[in-house]
């Protein structure tokens, strides 16, 4: 019993070092054909297969043990395996493919822009990675008609230029086409989006005209009417155009460039004293606290801009803050700080806050959580800020909001 019991366990051993060595032959980066004339066996591994042969060898030809490496090893498979890695690096599209179109390399960027796993796609045929017809992709083509492409324009799913190289074996045929895809769907997205301004833009344009002149009739009526028609003139119809009238400028402030005129401004100054005597009267109409800490560091920042469009941009923020208050007394602050050679001015309040699901949305072109708010304001006062060459961006908690807008400036000489 204790034999029998010994005997398994070195079969069971055997099994297990029997199929460790074949796993780690099969994972060997070449063909080889073993033949042992001692046992008449015959081990073998055919090209990228993982599988392994064993069968009885015919020892006849054969007068000592033979080990022979297959003359189809793939010295660029390691070469692939190095190169991939640099790849990774790359912003555009890489992909290798062999004779029959499966993939050997596809770099990140790839596998990132078309939602795949790179290490799942190596291995499968190239139409399982761009998820189109075979006659639809190039490298497909340049394997059937051995022609290479050179910035050939791609209008598929995807849009771009692509260009792909075949390296040939010694017998003419295809070891790998190499395709290069440079991806421009964001650029075409970009693009598309301009023009939808631009169209958006004129479309704006075209309803002020009227709004114009329905509005100077609406003028010269107003006299000419009874008292109630005449009072419904002023007090609605005129305002409502107007108040469209605005809407429309706002959202060109933001569709068009900016063509202001613009001249250095000292950013400290403009804060303390130009800003401050329109702050300082609205803070004491609404019942506000105004206060500034202002880095000393910061007397001599300048940068080149329009001091009425800045204006309009703390205002706007300014009414924001008024809006949001809280019930305790609202107090805001006006601080500088330098960092990374840009001046950061940040606008802070302590009203309710705004909810984490609209932060994301608050700078969108007509979004607002007001019923007789437009949604432009935070819009125009972005653009500006942007068409100084800076940015601007918010924080908001249940203590307050802070917007942050950021510069970058010289020094007064």
């Amino acid at each position: 019993m204790v034999d029998e019991l010994k005997h398994d366990l070195e079969i069971e051993k055997l099994k297990n070092e029997n199929a460790l060595l074949k796993e780690l032959l099969s994972e060997l980066p070449f063909s080889f054909t073993y033949v042992n004339k001692q046992h008449s066996k015959l081990v073998a591994k055919e090209g990228n297969s993982k599988q392994i042969l064993i069968q009885k060898a015919n020892t006849n030809s054969h007068t000592r043990d033979e080990f022979i490496i297959s003359t189809t090893y793939d010295q660029f498979a390691e070469t692939e395996l190095f190169l991939s890695s640099i790849f990774d690096f790359v912003p555009h599209h890489i992909v290798f493919v062999d004779g029959d179109g499966l993939i050997t390399l596809c770099n990140l960027q790839t596998a990132k822009d078309l939602g795949v796993d790179r290490d799942k796609i190596i291995g499968k045929h190239i139409r399982e990675l761009l998820q189109l017809p075979d006659d639809q992709i190039e490298l497909l083509e340049t394997i059937r008609t051995g022609i290479e492409m050179k910035d050939k324009e791609v209008l598929d799913v995807n849009y771009g230029l692509i260009n792909t190289r075949i390296l040939w074996n010694t017998d003419g045929s295809i070891k790998r086409v190499l395709g290069t895809f440079y991806f421009l769907n964001v650029i075409k997205e970009a693009e598309k989006q301009a023009l939808a301004g631009r169209i958006a833009a004129g479309i704006a344009h075209e309803i002020r005209n009227p709004l114009t002149t329905v509005r100077g009739y609406l003028q010269l009526l107003k006299d000419k009417t009874n008292t109630e028609v005449s009072q419904l003139f002023t007090d609605i119809l005129i305002p409502e155009i107007d108040r469209a009238n605005k809407i429309i400028s706002d959202f060109l402030s933001i569709a068009k460039p900016s063509s202001s005129s613009r001249q250095m401004i000292n950013l400290h100054k403009f804060l303390k004293e130009y800003l401050g005597k329109f702050l300082e009267s609205e803070a004491l109409l609404y019942n506000t606290k105004l206060e500034y800490i202002l880095d000393s560091s910061t007397t001599k920042a300048m940068i080149k801009g329009d001091q009425e469009e800045l204006l309009q941009v703390f205002m706007n923020l300014f009414i924001n803050a008024i809006q949001a208050r809280s019930d305790q007394p609202l107090v805001i602050t006006i601080e500088t700080i330098v960092v990374d050679h840009h001046l950061e001015i940040l606008f802070r309040d302590n009203g309710k806050g705004i909810p984490p699901s609209l932060l994301p949305h608050i700078f969108d072109p007509f979004f607002s959580t007001k019923d007789d708010g437009t949604g432009l304001g935070l819009s125009v006062s972005k653009k500006i800020i942007e068409n100084h060459g800076g940015l601007m961006k918010v924080t908001s908690d249940k203590v307050g909001t802070t917007f942050i807008i950021s510069f970058p400036f010289s020094l007064a000489t």
